[in-house]
């Protein structure tokens, strides 16, 4: 897949390294390991991050627009995320049985307002619509990290199936994707068939992320520790589909027989 032109790939890079720097968490464990120098390990990380996204683009050819983006990246070991948000909402239009997404959007508003925005405008050209729904997983994935108590869980399987989970959640992830969808095909209507594999392919990594949480649901875990492995394994096999169909059955056949032991038939 190929940018109309050259000098786009940079920024839209920067742009997916910003957002990973802001959500990133562990900049106090940087300064206590590293001391005086966790700055340079922050501008290094970002430098090797951004140059795989350039380099590793067959499409790309090394000019000025990517080579000043590097002393950009500088700026970011100074551009520390916040520990309260700038912008809360409470986002009582969500309903309360999809509590995962309305805790996130609460935590995250401003970034979810970026993100909806970053997302809505990768709708431009195939590429940028392919590569920022792959970085959007990733965000995806921190929906479901968090592990709700074992007497919510309960009350929620004793009102709602885990099929009805399924249904419910993909439905409202659409919703959100619903406006991206439609603006690609105005703009693209002769590739309108990225549409079905981008449809695809988001689909089968948000169901394989929302499988796996009560696949290995513990009780006496806070979260279901998401990390780099998982997004990687997810993508891949999202990416390929028929991985990701055999994975999905199978995370559907050990998700639904953990909840049985909390919450009974």
């Amino acid at each position: 897949m190929k940018l109309p032109e050259n000098y786009y790939y940079p920024p839209l890079f920067f742009i997916l390294i910003l957002f990973f720097h802001y959500e990133r968490k562990d900049i106090p464990f940087l300064k206590k390991v590293f001391v005086n120098h966790w700055r340079w390990v922050i501008i290094l990380e970002s430098a090797c991050i951004y140059s795989l996204l350039l380099l590793g683009n067959m499409n790309y050819q090394v000019e000025k627009t990517g080579l000043l983006s590097f002393l950009l990246l500088a700026l970011l070991s100074f551009l520390t995320p916040k520990d309260q948000p700038l912008l809360t909402l409470q986002w009582n239009c969500i309903p309360d049985d999809l509590f995962e997404w309305k805790s996130t959007f609460r935590k995250s508003t401003t970034m979810v307002i970026l993100g909806f925005i970053m997302i809505l405008a990768s709708s431009y050209h195939p590429a940028t619509l392919i590569v920022v729904g792959a970085f959007a997983l990733d965000y995806v994935s921190h929906v479901y990290e968090p592990n709700e108590n074992k007497e919510m869980l309960e009350m929620y399987f004793r009102k709602y199936t885990f099929k009805e989970k399924l249904r419910k959640n993909s439905l409202f992830f659409n919703l959100l994707l619903l406006p991206t969808y439609c603006l690609f095909l105005i703009l693209n209507p002769i590739e309108s068939l990225y549409v079905l594999y981008y449809f695809t392919f988001m689909n089968l990594y948000f169901m394989l992320i929302l499988t796996r949480k009560y696949r290995q649901y513990d009780h006496k875990e806070k979260n279901n520790y998401h990390n780099m492995g998982v997004y990687l394994e997810y993508l891949i096999c999202s990416m390929t589909v028929l991985p990701a169909l055999l994975l999905l059955k199978n995370n559907i056949k050990e998700a639904a027989q953990h909840i049985k032991t909390y919450a009974g038939d």
